[in-house]
């Protein structure tokens, strides 16, 4: 018995304590109602850092500024220079001097599969043959009614069987892993540049899925 009131004497101090900081807390962080002070803060540190801010002027280097441009040929953590311009010469340097580095196995195989999915088939179709869903006729329906959506013009196939040629030149069927790695990486047309989506193994991995698609 003794020990059951001192087991339920502790609990009802923890709680009287409790209780009493989170009133503390909530007191301390009102106002007082006559000026704009929000009261006590937890942890002022976290608000105004010691670091400088971009944008705030910098006494330590010579032009005042915070926010320096990186030395010249540095290159930044995680991060693969392309050594390759954006320019039809270019892309067609890239065509015949690049390879892939990965080994065609099921698990490259896979991830390109799934990458080409995610961000190509949009466009290219699950199949690579241009017939991807926003280059069909589409409607949305909202509070404004329902209306059409524009379609993106349809990009040629890369199945061998299709026949189609490149804007730049050649089957796409025959386009080597270099040409293909050059357009995404900048783009070509109506495509954008999936360099800020894919890493450089990701974009060789669906280099590698494409030719599959290319041989049917």
């Amino acid at each position: 018995m003794k020990e059951n009131m001192l087991a339920m004497n502790k609990k009802n101090f923890l709680g009287s304590v409790c209780a009493a900081f989170a009133l503390a807390a909530v007191v301390s962080s009102c106002g007082d109602g006559k000026t704009r002070s929000t009261g006590w803060e937890f942890s002022r540190n976290m608000y105004d850092p010691i670091a400088y801010n971009p944008d705030q002027p910098n006494n330590n280097f010579k032009n005042k500024m915070t926010a320096q441009l990186p030395p010249e040929n540095t290159t930044p953590i995680g991060f693969e220079r392309f050594e390759f311009d954006n320019s039809l010469e270019e892309y067609e340097r890239a065509g015949r001097e690049l390879t892939n580095p990965l080994a065609v196995t099921e698990a490259n195989l896979a991830k390109g599969d799934a990458l080409y999915h995610t961000y190509c088939a949009v466009c290219h179709g699950k199949d690579g043959k241009g017939d991807g869903p926003i280059t069909k006729d589409r409607s949305v329906t909202d509070s404004r009614g329902t209306r059409a959506l524009e379609n993106f013009p349809p990009p040629p196939s890369y199945q061998k069987s299709d026949g189609a040629n490149s804007s730049r030149g050649g089957a796409m069927s025959e386009l080597s892993v270099g040409k293909i790695y050059h357009t995404i990486y900048y783009g070509h047309n109506s495509m954008g540049s999936h360099a800020s989506q894919l890493s450089p193994e990701e974009r060789w991995q669906v280099v590698m899925y494409v030719q599959e698609l290319q041989k049917k």
